[in-house]
């Protein structure tokens, strides 16, 4: 038992976050903006350290099972990290293009930035890093669909047919990742692993690695996004309160939210790409990406149906215009089979330009 209080350290401290933070909370609201500000940041640094712990245990779980299933995991569990906490801060804000700049703000984050870092680290290392193009190709395509039906067409859809298209979209984004996951786990599994030569596992270890406990991982995990829920529940008050008259941009509270559930995925994607193992970089980042947009979308497509509260979904020009760039990019990085740090370098002045977009409130 101490060994396990031991191990999941952050996560109880995350817990006795949450714990103090309740009572707190009105003293947190009521004393001021910039001790509501500092105290979102402070939540904020739990729930990322809330959230690596849920990444540790999917991590464990995803090794159990193997690939493409293990990166699946990986990427679901970012993706409820940020589902959990988009519906908590939706339900406390009136912003109706906080999902929207979320889900912008992850791709542009899962793409440009961790595949472009992880490639352009690897690339400086190993030079040339190979992959299975096949999955490269299919996320990509999926990517651009997904994106496309729910965040491009919604532009031009009159405003009182936004119920009858919210409905189709939850249904096409059903049917896609019903799809995507049957070539994943299925006959199509191939398309999204890659068989190294054995001489780059020569420095693996040979010792079999621990027994998982399969029952304890999974309660951890459940058990660590019940903490952020919680935890989210108070930030996003107190983060809203900080930054109101500030100037932020609006699009900052997105790329945070968008940050906390990809931290975890940054550090195992650039772990793989310095062991020269590009096939996992690709499936977190576009898996995640891909998981993003076809499961966030319909569970807050739903939200806005229950509550009869539309979200702008329709991204603007200059956020279409990145997200078509960055599609382009990939399709012509991606579509070899290696990976080398000039297309690592691409991506990340992709993500440079998001950034400096995003700060002057573009």
């Amino acid at each position: 038992m101490l060994t396990l209080l031991k191990q999941e350290s952050f996560l109880l401290l995350a817990l006795i976050a949450a714990v103090v933070a309740y009572p707190m909370e009105h003293w947190m609201l009521s004393n001021g903006q910039p001790i509501a500000l500092v105290s979102g940041l402070v939540l904020i640094a739990f729930i990322v350290a809330a959230s690596m712990r849920v990444a540790h245990q999917a991590e464990l779980l995803a090794e159990k099972v193997g690939d493409p299933y293990g990166t699946m995991i990986l990427t679901l569990a970012a993706v409820l990290v940020e589902v959990v906490i988009l519906a908590i801060m939706m339900s406390n804000e009136a912003s109706k293009t906080l999902v929207r700049d979320t889900i912008y703000s992850a791709v542009m984050l899962d793409i440009n930035g961790i595949l472009g870092l992880a490639a352009l680290m690897g690339g400086i290392k190993h030079g040339e890093q190979s992959y299975n193009d096949d999955s490269a190709r299919s996320y990509s395509v999926m990517i651009l669909t997904a994106m496309g039906v729910s965040m491009v067409v919604p532009e031009f859809i009159p405003e009182a047919n936004w119920k009858m298209y919210s409905a189709f979209t939850i249904g096409a984004m059903v049917v896609l990742y019903t799809l995507f996951l049957r070539m994943q786990v299925g006959p199509h599994s191939y398309f999204f692993s890659y068989s190294y030569p054995e001489k780059r596992r020569k420095k693996e270890p040979a010792e079999e690695p621990p027994p998982i406990n399969l029952a304890l991982s999974i309660g951890t995990l459940v058990f660590g996004v019940v903490v952020i829920g919680a935890l989210a529940e108070v930030m996003s008050k107190t983060l809203d309160l900080g930054l109101e008259g500030t100037g932020a941009p609006p699009v900052i509270t997105a790329i945070l939210v968008a940050a906390i559930s990809a931290a975890p995925e940054i550090l195992t994607a650039l772990r793989a790409a310095l062991a020269n193992r590009m096939q996992s970089v690709v499936n977190i980042a576009m898996g995640a990406s891909l998981s993003t947009v076809i499961l966030t979308v319909p569970v807050m497509e739903a939200m806005a149906l229950y509550t009869g509260q539309p979200f702008q979904m329709a991204m603007t020009p200059v956020q279409t215009v990145m997200i078509f760039l960055t599609l382009i990019v990939s399709a012509i990085n991606l579509n070899d089979g290696e990976t080398n740090a000039i297309e690592g370098m691409t991506h990340f002045v992709l993500f440079a330009t998001f950034i400096m977009l995003s700060l002057l409130g573009l």
